[in-house]
């Protein structure tokens, strides 16, 4: 929490009226509404009172929270990690007026971005399974490599599951420093070949690089941050023939079906959700990929962000080497 005390201590001006909750509440309401006129609705106030209040919060942060346009309004870059925080201290509020104040129970809240894999999202049911029988509001997002980072960064969600490698790591481990974030290693997993059990390459023990040359790569889509070093498919610079990029898992799995496409993985399979049709075969490589989560610095994981990683961590019995 002490970045947190820092962004609203250090911008305090001399003369200038203190941080409200309300100001806060009212920022986080625009920013998920993108629209000053939906969130005053939203809110039961005016749109000029809403306006007022973050031209306030604004001229008393020395910085740009919002940016104006036809369209409505978005969040600046200072303004989407101002927001972050702003989350973290409502939440905490939240939290300590539940506790001592109101004393009723807060409903469960987790959150958790990730790179697309099928085990992570079954480790998620896993952990709703375990608060069934209780109010929770849970969040999670499969997304390019570039958001996951960022949705930890500024708050949107408390972990990011990733992959890291001997490619990828130092570039991604600087900007995890940048941001002040922490990689968290859970498992080194070897590299496999993912594809449909129809496939003619499927009933081999070992696949070699070449043989895969003649069948089409199917890749997830990093937007507008294509780099390799985002990739979420180890070997992301080899020449493939036939390379097709997706933004979803499912598109993917139809793919494999359709045209007897691939993609490279870790090798754990889940049939839980993606169903018994596909196999992953054991690419001839020596390299490794270490997958792993992702917090902030100066957060503590919470009981729900435990269960989960609790449930992530059984998924070692199916990692191959």
């Amino acid at each position: 929490m002490d970045d947190i005390y820092r962004l609203f201590h250090d911008t305090k001006k001399e003369g200038m009226d203190d941080m409200t909750l309300t100001q806060l509440k009212y920022a986080i309401c625009a920013a998920g509404e993108h629209s000053m006129n939906d969130a005053a609705k939203k809110l039961y106030i005016s749109q000029p009172s809403l306006s007022g209040a973050v031209a306030s919060l604004e001229k008393e942060l020395a910085i740009q929270i919002f940016r104006k346009s036809k369209a409505g309004i978005s969040l600046t870059a200072e303004g989407e990690e101002f927001i972050g925080y702003a989350r973290q201290v409502l939440e905490q509020y939240e939290l300590l007026e539940a506790k001592y104040v109101t004393q009723k129970e807060m409903k469960q809240k987790f959150s958790v971005s990730l790179q697309h894999y099928t085990f992570a999202v079954q480790a998620f049911i896993e952990t709703i399974k375990q608060y069934g029988m209780n109010d929770y509001e849970f969040e999670i997002y499969e997304e390019k490599t570039h958001r996951v980072i960022e949705n930890v960064r500024n708050c949107k969600s408390e972990l990011g599951i990733l992959y890291l490698n001997d490619f990828n790591r130092q570039v991604l481990q600087k900007i995890f420093a940048d941001y002040r974030l922490a990689f968290h290693p859970i498992f080194d997993c070897g590299l496999y070949v993912y594809m449909a059990k129809t496939h003619p390459l499927a009933g081999k023990k070992r696949i070699e690089l070449e043989e895969l040359m003649e069948y089409p790569c199917l890749s997830f889509a990093q937007g507008e941050l294509n780099s390799f070093y985002f990739a979420e498919e180890v070997l992301s610079t080899v020449p493939y023939k036939k390379l097709i990029k997706a933004s979803d898992r499912a598109t993917l799995l139809n793919l494999m079906i359709g045209i007897q496409g691939f993609t490279i993985c870790s090798g754990i399979i889940c049939e839980e959700l993606n169903g018994a049709d596909y196999v992953a075969v054991r690419l001839n490589s020596s390299e490794k990929m270490t997958i792993g989560y992702l917090t902030r610095k100066d957060m503590h994981i919470s009981k729900i962000g435990m269960d989960y990683l609790a449930a992530l961590e059984k998924f070692k019995d199916r990692v191959m080497l």
